[in-house]
């Protein structure tokens, strides 16, 4: 393989970066305006269109049934985990809420990972104690200026959100081969039809406003896209670096949200998020 090949499934871990972290901002906007279950909804069920055109459009070979069970459950696991991971950016802030969910859904992909090629090294242990502090300065009480102490809001469902996180991207390592715009399309299957399922029982069907629906459906755009590409990244290259690699989608998050939304940190949790963020790379060494 020459070196340039070598950079290809990195270069595919950090389009999903981008596109990952684009979308992870719109579904927080989007959803602090609108149910977070019919929001999602409505993201997968995008997500599922775009994916469906692709796949059919590039005659990717159609996979077989354990490949096609696999992406089912990861879609299920993706799909709920979305939902939780919305309501926390949409309940708290988003340059503290993401880098917990990253941190947690690339530690156990890796650890699953270690226990099958053999004992992490110094520099991945190293990573999860940075990642441990980092997590400790984002979630410990904060107080001053006569203000009772508190936690930051959401911050116990985006532990939630990055468990499923993890569960979908070790199921999509175990869906093979398979085409990735076909795993994508499987996926969402799954996690349009529980959300769905969720939205019509509970009563959460509604009419929404034409710019939050804009909104679902650009970021359900951005979601396959960024699901299928790191799926294309953990299948021609290890699945551990892509996971890491690719849950560095919160420093694109809080870019954005520092640009649009003002967002500002107090000094110990800014360190705790920028810890967080450098263990991601650090777990995967």
């Amino acid at each position: 393989m020459s070196a340039a090949a070598q950079y290809i499934p990195a270069a595919y871990s950090l389009t999903a970066v981008g596109v990952w972290g684009a979308s992870d901002f719109l579904g927080g906007v989007g959803a602090r305006r609108a149910n977070a279950f019919l929001f999602t909804a409505v993201v997968h069920g995008s997500g599922l269109a775009v994916a469906m055109i692709f796949a059919l459009a590039t005659h990717a070979p159609f996979p077989g049934v354990i490949s096609v069970l696999w992406s089912l459950l990861a879609g299920a696991l993706g799909g709920v985990a979305l939902v939780f991971f919305y309501r926390a950016l949409s309940r708290g802030n988003m340059g503290l809420i993401a880098p917990v969910s990253a941190v947690l859904s690339a530690a156990i992909p890796t650890i699953a990972t270690a226990f099958i090629t053999g004992f992490p090294g110094i520099r991945q242990v190293l990573g999860f104690v940075l990642a441990g502090v980092g997590v400790w300065l984002i979630s410990r009480t904060e107080g001053g200026n006569g203000q009772p102490e508190r936690r930051p809001e959401g911050l116990g469902v985006a532990v939630l959100a990055g468990i499923g996180f993890a569960g979908f991207y070790l199921c999509t390592h175990q869906a093979g081969n398979a085409a990735a715009w076909w795993v994508a399309a499987w996926s969402r299957l799954a996690s349009f039809l529980i959300t769905g399922t969720i939205v019509l029982c509970g009563g959460f069907l509604r009419a929404m406003p034409r710019p939050v629906l804009a909104i679902a459906l650009a970021a359900g755009v951005l979601d396959v896209t960024g699901s299928a590409v790191f799926i294309h990244a953990s299948q021609i290259g290890r699945l551990d670096v892509a996971v890491v690699l690719s849950s560095l989608y919160p420093a694109v998050t809080v870019l954005l949200a520092r640009i649009f939304l003002d967002e500002h940190f107090s000094r110990a949790r800014t360190i705790g998020m920028v810890a967080a963020l450098a263990a991601v790379p650090m777990i995967a060494a």
